[in-house]
């Protein structure tokens, strides 16, 4: 089912108020939850040269890897408590390497991903981003002007590849969904 039809129609169903499920479609994001069509998050990201900015662009990539988790372990999207509760306590790192045992993930995307994940774990410790360094090859400063745009360009490679991963990943439960509403 093409992106036009599936938006169609999830926009004139009555959706269960149990479907949870985070979509993209044409490069805009959707989540339904608690039986409601919501706009997501931008595709574009926008990251300033301070701690938070930085912090909050990481957030938005681990929502996408517990939703890529979600859609492997449970079908059609259903809603579940305990697993959202599970997913908090893994460590990020353990889910990359886990996208690399179930194949989501290439071995150098994750080491791509796992370079740019130390930062997040040491902006969680730092006051600033002048406490930080990002080691790509050698290690820089991320307060430093090429430090900076290194890591942000970076970033952004990898953030575009999450968003492709995640639509190829959500294509089984988009199909079963859209099966389930059209009978």
């Amino acid at each position: 089912m093409d992106d036009d039809k599936f938006l169609h129609l999830i926009k004139k169903q009555d959706l269960s108020e149990d479907v949870r499920f985070y979509f993209i479609c044409k490069n805009k994001h959707y989540f339904i939850n608690n039986g409601r069509i919501k706009p997501g998050f931008s595709s574009k990201i926008m990251m300033t040269k301070n701690r938070d900015s930085v912090l909050s662009v990481f957030s938005k990539m681990g929502f996408l890897f517990d939703e890529i988790i979600r859609m492997r372990v449970i079908e059609h999207g259903k809603n579940s408590d305990e697993l959202l509760y599970v997913l908090n306590l893994i460590p990020l790192n353990r889910k990359i390497r886990t996208f690399l045992d179930w194949g989501v993930f290439s071995p150098e995307y994750t080491r791509d991903m796992s370079r740019l994940f130390e930062v997040r774990n040491a902006l969680g410790h730092a006051v600033s981003i002048d406490d930080v360094n990002y080691i790509p090859n050698k290690k820089i400063s991320l307060s430093s002007k090429t430090g900076f745009d290194r890591f942000r360009r970076d970033f952004e490679r990898s953030w575009k590849k999450l968003l492709q991963t995640y639509v190829e990943q959500q294509k089984p439960i988009r199909s079963q969904l859209g099966k389930s509403l059209t009978h």
